[in-house]
């Protein structure tokens, strides 16, 4: 398994649970992410964007970098060029790290579906900003490793159709959730989370507490 970091633009707090996701990763940086890396003690291979949002500073400080710029006037975000430029270079497995916050919320909820996209294509992705995690979530079953207590939220992007939750404040059972609604929001993880889902898709959003570093698994695909 190839696996890349992609530092983008949105907020990031470094802790060791996302030190020890990233070790050993191959590290593209769009755009402003660059900023991140000092904190996280990495240099990326490549940087790419249209730095429109890069400052003066941050471009001095990473000139050494190589860089592949594009025009504003484009077709993509930085981010799904980063994104693509990984799957190029051969990813199997994707963190976007400051993927959440920041001045774009459309970019944010951009991630999310790009992410359920690319999970749908098999591929593995984390979003993370450091204290919130969100994977994609699809038919089949997940084992996220959170510690007791976590609070975690499923938003469906579709109708959820057969939806179980176990180990959880509020479990459910094959249950039916239409697209919009708030059932499956502010739950709390008690035990070993475990989440199973028919048909639809979403994202498994949690809220961090601790330094537990194992990744979401789907044990189906």
């Amino acid at each position: 398994m190839s696996k890349f970091v992609i530092l983008l633009g949105g907020h990031l707090t470094v802790t060791d649970r996302l030190k020890r996701q990233i070790a050993g990763a191959r590290v593209l940086a769009a755009d402003s992410g660059m900023r991140h890396a000092e904190a996280l003690g990495v240099e990326p291979e490549l940087w790419l964007g249209d730095f429109d949002s890069t400052s003066p500073a941050l471009a001095r400080r990473y000139e050494h970098v190589p860089r592949r710029t594009f025009s504003p006037a484009k077709d993509m975000t930085d981010g799904e060029l980063a994104l693509s430029e990984a799957f190029a270079l051969g990813a199997t497995s994707i963190i976007l790290c400051g993927a959440f916050g920041g001045m774009r919320a459309d970019h944010t909820m951009l991630h999310l579906t790009m992410a359920v996209a690319q999970a749908a294509e098999g591929r593995d992705i984390l979003l993370s900003s450091g204290t919130e995690e969100a994977w994609p979530i699809l038919p089949g079953k997940y084992n996220p490793d959170l510690p007791s207590g976590t609070l975690f939220s499923i938003i469906g992007f579709t109708e959820l159709q057969g939806l179980t939750i176990t180990s959880a404040e509020w479990p459910l059972d094959n249950v039916k959730v239409p697209f919009g609604s708030s059932l499956t929001v502010s739950n709390v993880v008690r035990g070993t989370l475990g989440v199973f889902l028919r048909s639809g898709c979403g994202v498994l959003v949690a809220t961090l507490e601790g330094e537990r570093d194992r990744p979401i698994v789907n044990t189906t695909r």
